[in-house]
């Protein structure tokens, strides 16, 4: 398995991993109508940074890092991480948080952030946890389940 920036050829795969994904309604915001024509603003826009997980010539996971807020808060990085479903449970989410670390580093970020961490998502927030992410924050019902309706959202912060 060998991570590397996402080319243009690969926004067919990614945009499999991203319907796959979005199709719960558990873990993340994006509608899962979300069309494919989306795709490019929500994880291939001009200011954030797409990676791709490769294992055998076959993507199976997808991150992007990019600054959280604009200008004076451009300095904390923000992810987001996508694992096929099909190979969840491999180790490939700690393997996108790692090197999602290290080049936010390598960008110059001060900290990371995540601002809305599905709460029911244990295994995302104990990972997160794992790499020395903090809950900061708690929103109320930030987050509208597909099975559970409102849930709340953490906000996850760490310093690089």
């Amino acid at each position: 398995m060998h991570i590397r920036k996402a080319i243009d050829q690969d926004r067919h795969e990614v945009w499999e991993i991203f319907t796959a994904v979005i199709q719960t309604g558990d873990t993340y915001v994006f509608a899962p109508d979300t069309p494919k024509e989306d795709l490019d603003k929500i994880w291939f826009a001009s200011y954030m940074e797409t990676y791709v997980l490769e294992d055998n010539g076959e993507i199976l996971g997808t991150y992007v890092i990019k600054p959280n807020q604009i200008d004076l808060g451009s300095h904390i990085a923000n992810g987001s991480y996508m694992v096929h479903p099909k190979a969840q449970g491999r180790g490939i989410g700690n393997l996108l948080c790692e090197h999602s670390l290290i080049e936010a580093k390598r960008f110059g970020f001060k900290a990371m952030q995540f601002n809305i961490v599905v709460s029911t998502n244990k295994v995302a927030v104990k990972l997160w946890q794992k790499h020395g992410f903090e809950i900061i924050g708690t929103i109320p019902e930030g987050f509208n389940h597909l099975e559970l309706g409102y849930v709340d959202a953490y906000i996850m912060f760490r310093k690089l």
